[in-house]
């Protein structure tokens, strides 16, 4: 329950800015031009609350956050259409230059707010993991990946952060697109792999089952995250958090490898002497290693689990430094947005792929958990994205009026009447089937969750 209500908390803050800065948009450019804003409104439906400002503004909150609108004075829909179009600022009086200024005002200004977070997540700094392979198997073991492999690029596109690197093969894996990765082994020579994701099931879309083909896991630290009661890790005196350096002296360099050096010695003698790195002093351990049978596996075991949320990197920039590395990961997304919508156009990814604001209000609340900086990148991604769908070519979105506009602009006079509701029609329709087909996709992933 308090996951429900904290995705719905978050989901609320993340569309009550978006939105707001949006909507702001257009009201701000379209004053600027001289157009008559009727009412300013966060939400659709029945208003939560209203103000009417001197100037005549009406501030709304409706009770449907899944939107808003800027009103203007318009003799279309003005109750008397012959006496609106005579009032100053009414919106179809206004030249098409302007009228084109104010329909991309909104998502211009969701670019900028995205430009704005990505900066301040920068200079916040945002916690990750070092881009270290651990384990592998599936696709990354066929393709020669190995424990201790460092990731520096994929598709030729540098990447300093575990996170960086596993959204670029996820991007890759969307459209079944093969990714080169550059890695740094642990003798520190150089390889160019091939990870093979035009191989994946064409109907592999659940995200977590696509990465557990892919097979690339992370390397975790060799450090003691959790504890269990009364086994021998704990009856010894270590301590969440400890690392640990070494057992009978041999020399521990990840999670993964820990299993088999307490194996293998534990085999010649239980008895296993640890040394283990706490704050700034090491401290040596005797711990007596037991065994267990886990899910049918029986091995040597002390009883500690990785500590999986240890972050060990962090992308941080000075304030001035943080300005191009904003405009980069800006022009980043924005390149990986646009190619997963052309491959869903084209067939390469699959609708599958669509989230509602089910999916968008679990990550929001994900991100927030996981602190200021990760939240900011999150808003960041959410607001390049309403710009972006904001731009397509549908009517009743904002890229859709533009395509008017530009026909006016062509043929000398606005379009019919019938022709615009008819495109309006026809933009419901499209946005009511990508609704539905994002809502069943987030209801699957639910169900089979």
């Amino acid at each position: 329950m308090s996951e429900f209500l904290g995705s719905a908390w978050w989901l609320l803050v993340t569309l009550g800015i978006l939105v707001t800065f949006h909507e702001f948009g257009h009201f701000w450019v379209a004053r600027r031009c001289g157009v008559r804003v009727l009412r300013f409104s966060v939400g659709f439906g029945k208003a939560l609350w209203s103000r009417r400002s001197r100037d005549g503004v009406e501030y709304v909150i409706g009770a449907i956050p899944l939107g808003g609108y800027v009103k203007f004075l318009d003799a279309r829909e003005a109750d008397h259409p012959e006496l609106a179009a005579r009032q100053a600022g009414e919106y179809n009086a206004a030249p098409v230059w302007k009228r084109m200024a104010i329909a991309s005002a909104g998502p211009l200004f969701n670019v900028l707010f995205t430009l704005a977070a990505f900066w301040l997540m920068f200079v916040i700094g945002r916690p990750d993991f070092q881009p270290v392979i651990g384990a592998t198997q599936g696709l990354a073991a066929q393709a020669g990946f190995q424990s201790g492999d460092r990731i520096t690029a994929v598709d030729g596109e540098a990447t300093d952060s575990w996170s960086n690197a596993i959204l670029a093969v996820s991007q890759a894996a969307m459209l079944r697109r093969d990714a080169l990765i550059a890695v740094i082994d642990a003798q520190g020579q150089v390889h160019d792999r091939v990870l093979r994701l035009s191989t994946l099931p064409a109907d592999m879309i659940d995200g977590e089952k696509v990465i557990d083909a892919i097979g690339l896991r992370r390397q975790l630290a060799s450090v003691a995250g959790t504890l269990g009661a009364g086994m021998p890790a704990a009856r010894a005196g270590m301590q969440a958090g400890d690392r640990i350096l070494s057992i009978n002296g041999i020399a521990v360099a990840d999670f993964d490898g820990l299993s088999g050096v307490i194996n293998a010695q534990a085999a010649i003698d239980p008895t296993l002497h640890v040394i283990v790195q706490r704050h700034d002093e090491q401290v040596a351990l005797t711990v007596t290693a037991q065994m267990q049978t886990v899910e049918g596996v029986t091995k040597w075991r002390i009883g500690i689990g990785p500590a999986d949320g240890h972050f060990d990197a962090i992308e941080h920039y000075a304030p001035l430094a943080a300005v191009p590395a904003a405009l980069r990961e800006t022009w980043k997304q924005t390149r990986n947005t646009w190619g997963i919508i052309a491959g869903m156009v084209s067939g390469q990814a699959s609708t599958k792929n669509l989230s509602s604001v089910i999916g968008i209000a679990q990550a929001a609340n994900a991100s927030a958990h996981m602190g200021l900086a990760w939240f900011l990148a999150f808003l960041g991604v959410i607001s390049l994205s309403l710009a972006i769908l904001n731009l397509l070519p549908i009517p009743i979105l904002d890229g859709g009026h533009l395509v008017y506009y530009l026909i006016e602009l062509v043929k000398g006079s606005p379009l019919s009447e019938r022709a615009m509701i008819a495109g309006q029609y026809v933009g419901l329709a499209l946005l009511a089937t990508l609704m539905s087909i994002a809502f069943y996709n987030d209801i699957l992933r639910h169900l089979a969750g």
